[in-house]
């Protein structure tokens, strides 16, 4: 699984932080960020390429990981694109409930909430979550494509 990493101004030493992380637990990613900080940043900019990577990708399992502020902002804009799901996560047991339930290909992190090893531990909850399968999830999805 190729995993894509964007942030923002304020998300930026998470960002670093959480490559590292990723780098060590041996994943397969792409750092798809700023090389240094500019606060006059807009985090639309770093959705997009995100994006366009996962839905350019010849992996089928592609994710991503945005990170601002609150979250907030990065999931609304991937939410724009036909074929994300991105998700909020603000836990581990968001961060499951989002692959199992939901199928979620994005994960948004809120920088300034989460505690220095919190978003590690979400992460990981994230990448190792399959989606479930359930009818009734796989017939919402299909509900969220038709909309």
């Amino acid at each position: 699984m190729k995993i894509y990493v964007g942030a923002d101004h304020n998300g930026f030493v998470l960002r670093g932080r959480l490559i590292k992380y990723l780098k060590r637990s041996g994943y397969d990613m792409v750092d798809d960020g700023d090389t240094k900080l500019n606060p006059e940043d807009d985090f639309p900019v770093f959705t997009q390429k995100v994006v366009k990577d996962i839905l350019g990708s010849d992996d089928d399992e592609a994710r991503g990981i945005l990170i601002c502020g609150s979250g907030q902002g990065m999931c609304m804009a991937a939410n724009r694109f036909k074929g994300i799901r991105a998700a909020l996560g603000y836990s581990p047991q968001a961060a499951r409930t989002s692959r199992n339930d939901d199928d979620s290909n994005i994960l948004c992190l809120p920088a300034d909430v989460l505690k220095k090893d919190e978003a590690n531990l979400i992460v990981e909850t994230w990448l190792s979550t399959p989606f479930a399968g359930a009818p009734r999830y796989v017939r919402r999805l299909k509900e969220i494509d038709e909309i």
